[in-house]
């Protein structure tokens, strides 16, 4: 099937390379020139694993290729796939007429009858007032919400629990239906704003269980407690289960939860509804964020002149994005109250102008963390468990600070001499 991927950051790139691999004919569309041109040389615009493969054997195979030029990509396809990352503000409030300016501008160009499938991450009613300022009764509308997930982006593409589709008539289920057949057959089926609606819930309860926990683990710090423990006493319960979202740590971040926190806010409140639980998840993760600042302002009388190591600076192991980082937003507070920062990451090389006249960067883990009076594991990379600690020079009469907050390093740090340290939900160590 000729499809053509419009939108080539993370969610789109991944998206036309897993499609193209499934033996699709791909046509991969963006605005920016720099993005195409490094698609067209295998150079996906974020790390992500496997990635950089996966387009190289589709341009090598002649399925995949990438364009700026809008009517040369949409000429012959039958499928338009929308997959911007929907762009969200520091107030996780997402900019959704960035996606649907662009795909409104598109939509003229399409030819007769195709199926235009929303990706993106938008609020429920987008694909309807999409194909209302169409006012093209000959397109089709579906909605498969997207569901990236960093670092296994295209194991979870290709090999998907299920995956929520939904669609207007029973010809644009066989067509998605046809699309999917290389990939998978567990498809739940449902109307267009159902889907829409069922990527909002999902996230929604995900995020409400991450502060649940969060605000039990708070309670647990207090009353000698052990927070995992208590996860697992709540996963041995038969209506929780072992894979509930319960796992005590940092706040969540980078705006995917939260888009959707905000956006049944945002409708429950223009309903009239005023959803009281679904908008407090935002006050309490608001609150949670601060949890290694407040321990840091809790063990330190003055902050300013302290030396404080964070390994970690991306969004999450396994990519190389710094924005929307929770760890780059902590050095930048430390940095405002006098810190001196020291950061290291497997996958930065070098920082942002704005980020690097705030801090350095050390040339390894260890070499950042010597002479430190305090270290944040803010990134949960794999290389950081295999550190020599007799090599980070901390020494058992002034033990070093160390701050794990999601009990990363527990095997390295918890215990020993060397180190005061201190996780969320359980007392220091």
């Amino acid at each position: 099937m000729k499809i053509c991927v419009f939108g080539l950051w993370h969610l789109g790139s991944v998206t036309a390379a897993c499609l193209a691999g499934a033996g699709h004919s791909v046509v991969g569309l963006d605005e920016d020139p720099e993005v195409v041109e490094a698609l067209a040389r295998g150079r996906a615009p974020i790390s992500e694993p496997g990635l950089d493969a996966l387009v190289v054997e589709g341009l090598a195979a002649g399925r995949l290729r990438f364009t700026t030029d809008s009517a040369e990509a949409v000429r012959a396809a039958s499928v338009v796939w929308v997959t911007f990352d929907t762009p969200v503000s520091e107030d996780d409030v997402a900019d959704v007429g960035y996606v649907t300016s662009r795909v409104a501008a598109l939509l003229p160009a399409l030819p007769e009858g195709a199926l235009v499938i929303v990706s993106s991450q938008l609020p429920v009613g987008t694909t309807r007032a999409l194909e209302q300022s169409a006012e093209r009764p000959d397109l089709a509308f579906a909605a498969l919400p997207e569901n990236l997930r960093l670092g296994k982006a295209i194991e979870v593409f290709t090999r998907p629990d299920r995956v929520i589709a939904g669609v207007r008539s029973t010809d644009d289920r066989e067509r998605v239906r046809a699309i999917l057949a290389p990939i998978t057959d567990r498809i739940e089926w449902m109307s267009v704003e159902s889907a829409e609606m069922t990527k909002h819930a999902i996230n929604a309860f995900l995020a409400t269980s991450v502060t649940f926990i969060n605000e039990i683990a708070m309670v647990c710090e207090s009353v000698g407690a052990d927070a995992k423990e208590v996860e697992r006493g709540l996963k041995s319960e038969a209506r929780i289960g072992p894979k509930a979202y319960l796992s005590p740590g940092g706040a969540f971040a980078g705006g995917t939860l939260a888009r959707d926190i905000a956006f049944l806010t945002e409708l429950g409140n223009r309903f009239g509804s005023h959803p009281a639980l679904i908008a407090s998840v935002k006050t309490s993760n608001d609150n949670h964020k601060r949890w290694t600042q407040k321990k840091l302002q809790s063990l330190f009388p003055q902050l300013q002149g302290l030396r404080v190591c964070v390994w970690g600076l991306t969004y999450k192991a396994g990519t190389d994005t710094l924005r929307r980082s929770s760890s780059v937003e902590l050095c930048r507070w430390l940095a405002a109250e006098g810190v001196v920062v020291v950061g290291h990451d497997p996958a930065v090389d070098s920082l942002p102008s704005d980020l690097g006249a705030l801090m350095t960067l050390g040339v390894s883990a260890t070499d950042a963390a010597k002479q430190c009076d305090a270290l944040v594991v803010a990134t949960e990379w794999p290389a950081y468990r295999e550190v020599d600690l007799a090599a980070l020079g901390f020494s058992s009469e002034r033990p070093t600070v160390v701050l794990d907050p999601n009990r990363f390093l527990s095997a390295l740090f918890e215990n020993e001499s060397m180190t005061r340290y201190y996780t969320i939900g359980k007392g220091a160590s």
